[in-house]
C-alpha cells in the first residue's frame, strides 16, 4: 500500500503561483510513476502532468506546458507541482496519483493509477 497526502492548495489571483506537494508513505516510492490530475467543478478528472520513477521523463498536458513543473525527491518520498502564471481555468481539486511502473512509462488515464491522495483545492480568481 502507498499513502499519498497532498498539501499546498489555496486561493491565488490570476498570474500568481502555488506549489503543491505530495508526500508518499508505505511501500517503496522508487518504482512508481507519479502524476497530478485535476477535477474542475462539474467536469471529469483530467491528467495534468506525470513523472517517471527516475524523474528523467515528464509529460504535460498542453494547457499547462511552460507554466507548470513537476519534480520528485525520492529521498524525501515527495513529488512537487510548481504552478506559475495561474489562470482561472486552472481552478480545480488537484489529486496526486501513483502507479507501479518498472518500465518508467507515464500513464495518462486515471484508471491506470492505483493510489490517490485526498485532493487539494486550488482556486484562481480573475
Amino acid at each position: 500500500q502507498v499513502q499519498l497526502v497532498e498539501s499546498g492548495g489555496g486561493l491565488v489571483q490570476a498570474g500568481g503561483s502555488l506549489r503543491l506537494s505530495c508526500s508518499a508513505s508505505g511501500r517503496t516510492f522508487r518504482r512508481y510513476t507519479m502524476a497530478w490530475f485535476r477535477q474542475p467543478p462539474g467536469k471529469e478528472r483530467e491528467f495534468v502532468v506525470g513523472v517517471n520513477w527516475s524523474g528523467g521523463s515528464t509529460e504535460y498536458t498542453d494547457s499547462v506546458q511552460g507554466r507548470f513543473a513537476i519534480s520528485r525527491n525520492s529521498a524525501e518520498n515527495t513529488v512537487y507541482l510548481q504552478m506559475n502564471s495561474l489562470k482561472p481555468e486552472d481552478t480545480a481539486v488537484y489529486y496526486c496519483a501513483a502507479a507501479p511502473s518498472w518500465s518508467g512509462r507515464i500513464y495518462y488515464t486515471a484508471d491506470e493509477y492505483d493510489y490517490w491522495g485526498q485532493g487539494t483545492q486550488v482556486t484562481v480568481s480573475s
